[in-house]
């Protein structure tokens, strides 16, 4: 899909004679929209007239459509027609809906034979003791409860200013708050999770060393979670109870004189050539519109595409928002078996949202909507474009240390805060994040990549977004150039250059754990 979401638009090769609307594939029923249109416009080369106004990134009828008929995009299924609807009319909320339908897996069908790598590249990434690469050098302060949120805060505010002055080698002092922790069960599911995150987190190579910080009576003991978790204290992990040490300001004391302690040998962290194969990208979607599909998310398959070449990893999540589109990924699946644990995850999410009384397509948001997006199916179609077209190696749980080399899925709800908390719980060294609407975002201590799906959107928040995929659509570049630009983008970041999320201080409070049961 992504190849021939390539052709159609890379079709375009001026703005000024860029079509008003495309037809992504010759089997598509619609067309979209690539500016306003006005009503009685005419398409000469689909034979038909706009018979109302279509907004810019919505879908306009190319043919008649039947009430009940299956309703096309990137020549798969996005819905079915909720009424008749007449060549040029507006497809949205109003005549589109989603219905259950099969999809044919087809295990493996499409999965290719590993290529012959190509020549060795390289970042100046940080090389840990055990082996790891980071591309961030930061010291982490992480809370076990909510109850010691603001002791991890206020010793991370002493660092603040010119404090790190003489340490240039460290990158910062981050605090890992969050607001869970106690009124759940001690056992079970949801601490499970809880730890898993909070342990990824902790070993997490961007972090060169750890202060975990307790109440002291929390659900979520200290000891309990190294224990389930295989940690250990050390040089590079140190850890407090409030109520142990004596309350608030001893304990803020206390923290402090254990950075100042840690400091000098964060700081002899230097960097080094090291292969692509060391960086993990987590792919990230938000604030989607109707050019998602057509330009930044292909755009980052290209670069996945092109990470996996040089052996590298990539993962995608949120597994809502690839609901619908599954088979286009099983069919890529190393094995049956990989394929079979991502049709299992599908099936959890539908039993999971059922029992809550929700249902999958509760996706689009209001702000997917507006910007074109009328199914959870057509979203997920246009999310999927980020994988790129390489097999999928290995499908792993929320927060599950990412192990395998290639495209990796790892299941997460589609909420970008929580997804990513997963991703870099599983060891992602770099997020990118494509947006239409101008999703702002944040996740230390990986740095994260915006990227605009359009033009207008990235001049308008330009202080904001990285990179900006909207030429595709204004003809001045194509999916693959843009694609090399995110691939060469990510080298840069990766070996320390900052992105603009980082220089507007995003990510100490996005860290947002997956809360699964009751709050007692």
């Amino acid at each position: 899909m992504t190849q021939e979401i390539a052709v159609a638009v890379e079709s375009i090769t001026r703005r000024d004679l860029a079509p008003a609307a495309l037809r992504l594939n010759a089997n598509d029923d619609v067309l979209i929209a690539t500016r306003d249109i006005k009503p009685g416009t005419a398409f000469p080369d689909h034979a038909i007239a706009s018979s109302e106004a279509i907004p810019a990134g919505h879908k306009m009828a190319a043919r008649a459509i039947s009430t009940g008929a299956p309703v096309r995009r990137y020549n798969q299924i996005i819905g079915f027609a909720t009424r008749d609807i007449a060549p040029g009319q507006h497809i949205h909320l109003h005549n589109l809906a989603m219905h259950d339908f099969e999809r044919d897996y087809a295990f493996c069908a499409d999965a290719r034979p590993a290529a012959a790598p190509p020549a060795a590249k390289t970042f100046q990434g940080i090389v840990r003791a055990d082996g790891r690469v980071a591309t961030r050098n930061y010291i982490g302060i992480i809370s076990s409860v909510n109850c010691s949120a603001t002791v991890c805060r206020q010793i991370a505010e002493a660092f603040r200013g010119d404090a790190l002055a003489a340490f240039p080698n460290v990158d910062g002092i981050v605090p890992i708050t969050h607001k869970t922790g106690c009124g759940m069960a001690s056992s079970g599911e949801g601490m499970d999770l809880l730890r898993r995150v909070t342990a990824g987190y902790i070993r997490h190579p961007n972090f060169a060393a750890v202060l975990f910080i307790g109440l002291g009576c929390e659900s979520n003991q200290i000891t309990s979670l190294l224990g389930a978790e295989g940690l250990a204290e050390s040089d590079r992990l140190r850890t407090m109870t409030i109520q142990d040490i004596g309350g608030t300001r001893k304990t803020i004391e206390h923290g402090i004189e254990l950075i100042k302690e840690i400091l000098p040998t964060a700081n002899q962290a230097s960097r080094q050539a090291v292969p692509l194969s060391h960086l993990t990208v987590g792919l990230q979607c938000g604030g989607s519109d109707g050019y998602s599909g057509i330009t930044a998310n292909p755009a980052l398959g290209a670069a996945m595409d092109l990470l996996v070449e040089h052996g590298g990893t990539a993962i995608l999540s949120e597994t809502p928002e690839i609901y619908g589109a599954e088979h286009l990924l099983t069919r890529r699946a190393v094995s049956r078996e990989v394929g079979e644990k991502l049709v299992d995850r599908i099936h959890w999410w539908e039993e999971y949202t059922e029992r809550l009384g929700g249902e999958m397509n509760n996706n689009p948001s209001p702000g997917n909507k507006a910007g074109g997006l009328t199914t959870i199916l057509e979203k997920s179609l246009g999310a999927v474009a980020k994988a790129g077209t390489s097999n999928l190696s290995d499908v792993v749980e929320y927060a599950q240390p990412v192990q395998a080399h290639g495209l990796v899925f790892m299941d997460t709800p589609g909420y970008d805060p929580v997804s990513a908390t997963g991703q870099v719980a599983g060891g992602a060294n770099v997020i990118c994040f494509t947006t239409g609407r101008g999703s702002v975002y944040g996740c230390k201590p990986s740095p994260s990549l915006k990227l605009a799906t359009n033009s207008l959107m990235y001049r308008h928040m330009s202080e904001d977004m990285d990179i900006n995929c909207g030429e595709i659509l204004d003809g001045a570049a194509t999916v693959q150039q843009k694609g090399e630009q995110i691939f060469q983008r990510i080298i840069e970041i990766a070996s320390g250059q900052r992105t603009k999320s980082e220089e507007h201080g995003f990510g100490e409070d996005e860290f947002a754990p997956w809360i699964l049961g009751p709050t007692m």
